[in-house]
């Protein structure tokens, strides 16, 4: 369905050709084994960098490179079409872990944390959501009290990605009064004493380690603090607009990698004497999933370049992920549907699809939550 684009330079089809041959190599043969294990192995990560995915849009200095958006439209969209959201969450669990410490981190914070973390020798997530509220963030109540050059940490973050094997937790935590203005990040690394993890088993995203973490008054050295002290909401802030659009990009390249399945089942399959897509409902069905498709990436790609100009689209963004997550939920369902049988199978790419629908309707903000603050970005 892809014809020329304005937005696609050489470079971005060169790098989209590089990412393709790797994924072919290095994920699609081994995503169903991995979801079944319930992990991939860490060398991947240091394979991800070698082909410039893990450094897109971080400082040069640092190991990054340079990128407008539409590097990371094409990397969510190339690794969907393993059919392993779990794969993807986990290994690009740093492009919501490592932005604050790139952002707003001191010299010795970004020396400590990028270069590892960019070249797949390090791990880093991001931990915000606790047990008793995800979307609240200013509510948050996982506490850190100064003591003389250390932080105390107290409290609990859930169903954080990478939280079992990270090396890196960037920690939303209270330091100050109620409120969005009482909050700060911290850096927090795994061995710290008092700081455990509990892992937590879900519907999808298999592959994807996923924790609940456990800090009992664990010190933090200060120096270890993510910009200014009770200025951290702005942190999380300046994470939302890219993880949406991400999150958009992945959903519907998911939803692509389904209506591919489908429509070369349906080239395949007889029924009734003839192929599959000779019935006049399949058909329909594949038009209905092309169109959805075709209409969330021409939206995808034009908020993508009111980012990359310097606008902050927040009401489209907010539109955006709610329509990626349900045009990935249309066509993870239909697909299944013409697969029959066979999408119900454990190991076709559709069926792990489907299972993933949900967590990227509640992550990065619930579909209900994306539509309220919508509305009040348009005024209502």
């Amino acid at each position: 369905m892809r014809g020329a684009s304005p937005y696609y330079t050489a470079e971005h089809e060169a790098f989209r050709d590089q990412l393709r041959r790797f994924v072919d190599r290095e994920i699609a043969p081994h995503a169903a084994a991995w979801d079944e294990a319930g992990e991939f192995p860490r060398e991947l990560y240091r394979k991800a960098a070698a082909v410039g995915l893990l450094g897109l849009n971080f400082p040069e200095d640092y190991g990054g490179i340079p990128a407008d958006r539409f590097y990371a439209i094409i990397a969510g969209q190339e690794l969907a079409r393993a059919g392993s959201g779990g794969v993807a969450a986990s290994l690009l669990s740093h492009t919501i872990g490592a932005p604050p410490v790139a952002k707003l981190g001191s010299e010795h914070l970004k020396r400590k944390v990028l270069p590892g973390v960019l070249a797949g020798e390090k791990i880093s997530a991001l931990a915000i959501t606790e047990p008793g509220g995800g979307s609240d963030v200013a509510n948050l109540k996982t506490v850190a009290k100064r003591d003389g050059e250390d932080y105390i940490v107290r409290g609990e973050k859930t169903f954080i990605t990478s939280g079992m094997r990270a090396d890196f937790y960037t920690v939303a935590v209270r330091t100050g009064g109620p409120g969005m203005g009482g909050i700060s990040l911290l850096l927090v690394e795994r061995d710290t004493p008092g700081f455990t993890r509990t892992k937590l088993e879900k519907m999808g995203w298999w592959a994807s380690d996923t924790a609940t973490l456990h800090f009992d008054d664990c010190r933090v050295p200060a120096e270890n603090l993510i910009g200014p002290e009770n200025a951290g909401f702005r942190g999380i802030m300046l994470n939302f607009n890219d993880e949406r659009l991400g999150l958009a990009a992945s959903c519907t390249g998911f939803a692509r990698t389904a209506y591919d399945e489908a429509l070369d089942y349906a080239r395949l399959r007889e029924t009734f004497g003839q192929p599959l897509i000779r019935h006049q409902v399949i058909r329909h069905k594949l038009v209905d999933m092309a169109q959805r498709i075709e209409a969330t990436q021409a939206f995808l790609e034009r908020v993508a370049y009111a980012l990359d100009q310097g606008e902050s689209p927040v009401a489209e963004l907010c539109m955006l992920k709610n329509q990626a997550t349900q045009t990935m939920a249309f066509c993870a369902s239909e697909a299944v549907q013409i697969l029959g049988g066979a999408g119900y199978m454990r190991g076709c790419k559709s069926e792990r699809i489907y299972r993933e629908v949900k967590v990227n309707a509640i992550g990065g903000g619930t579909e209900e939550i994306m539509k309220d603050l919508a509305s009040r970005q348009l005024g209502w």
